[in-house]
């Protein structure tokens, strides 16, 4: 169910490099720069995948998470690994196996043979961003130890529940050949991610520069050699956060997002459409979208360039229509075009 995401990012503000940001003191405007400068220093690393960096960015201001696919290759890893050096946050990074364990993922108790008592030793989960590397090489129940960690920001061990850090991001990454040895994750948790945002292969003149990047002596591992820093930091996020919030929805735009769920669902050739939790994400991104864009309130464009990216992956299709080649992005794109644009 993989279709190329509309997003494209705003465009890039220029921020001088004074280093991570302490308080947010700045505000709202200050976040702003902050985040889109974001961008540019991921920039540093990646080459021609804006798209995915801006995903990323509103999943962060919406409390959401993002899944990246991509051929292996197109630097999904590094792209969130520039993305942590970026916001100044603390990342940690889960590679996905087929003998990973929930423990593995989300802590255990074990025994102190000091005291003879059991204590917790956390996970990589409690991070603030953390890199779930091909979570379709993993079984069922570990993929379903993220669950509560991505929903309810906690880790219930032993009935007791432990909150995670804030801010917190899953940045899950699947590759969609070589199915072999994988458990593709079902409806219920693809429908966790806010986002899923498909990397594509850079075009000829991104793909020169990035041979050029290594040429020159470019190292994927050393990314402070490579001149990313700490340009945004946990008080950006949470500033920007608080912003979206404010950003106004009216009456007709809040219809305008209920009637293309609604579309999707009678459409002969989808099984599932979008559930109401996928036409709030779509309000969430929107939103989000808008502030980025600096705009006050939402606008049917705005709920147009998330559609493909929040709405795609929560979407499956009939089998007759597989059979018949038909794809998710066109079946939605059809929704799309079928519900009248207030204006």
């Amino acid at each position: 169910m993989s279709d190329d995401t509309t997003i494209t990012g705003p465009s890039g503000t220029e921020r001088s490099a004074e280093g991570p940001r302490t308080a947010g003191a700045a505000g709202a405007d200050g976040a702003l720069a902050a985040l889109l400068a974001v961008r540019n220093e991921v920039g540093k690393a990646v080459v021609g995948q804006d798209a995915a960096v801006t995903g990323a960015i509103v999943a962060l201001l919406t409390r959401g998470h993002i899944l990246l696919e991509g051929v292996p290759g197109v630097a999904k890893t590094l792209l969130v690994r520039a993305l942590a050096a970026a916001l100044d946050v603390t990342t940690k990074r889960v590679q996905f196996t087929p003998d990973l364990m929930p423990g593995d993922v989300t802590g255990s108790l074990v025994l102190d043979p000091r005291t003879t008592d059991f204590t917790f030793r956390e996970g990589p989960v409690f991070t603030n961003l953390l890199l779930a590397d091909e979570i379709n090489r993993t079984p069922p129940k570990t993929q379903a130890a993220l669950l509560e960690a991505m929903e309810e920001r906690q880790v219930s061990v032993e009935g007791v529940p432990r909150p995670l850090p804030r801010p917190f991001l899953v940045a899950a990454t699947q590759n969609p050949v070589e199915y072999e040895g994988t458990y593709p994750l079902p409806e219920a948790q693809l429908d966790r991610f806010l986002l899923k945002v498909t990397m594509p292969l850079p075009s000829r003149e991104d793909e020169v520069e990035v041979v050029q990047r290594h040429a020159a002596g470019f190292d994927p591992r050393d990314l402070a050699a490579a001149g990313v820093s700490a340009v945004a930091g946990a008080a950006d996020l949470a500033a920007g956060a608080a912003a979206v919030q404010h950003v106004v929805v009216s009456a007709e735009i809040a219809g305008y997002i209920v009637d293309i769920a609604r579309a999707t669902r009678s459409s002969p050739s989808l099984a599932l459409g979008v559930s109401p939790r996928g036409a709030t994400a779509l309000l969430a991104t929107s939103r989000a979208w808008a502030w980025l864009n600096g705009r006050t309130f939402v606008t049917p464009d705005d709920v147009k360039a998330m559609a493909h990216a929040t709405l795609a992956h929560r979407l499956a299709l009939r089998p007759e229509a597989e059979l018949e080649g038909v794809s998710v992005g066109a079946v939605l794109e059809s929704a799309l075009g079928s519900v009248a644009v207030p204006r």
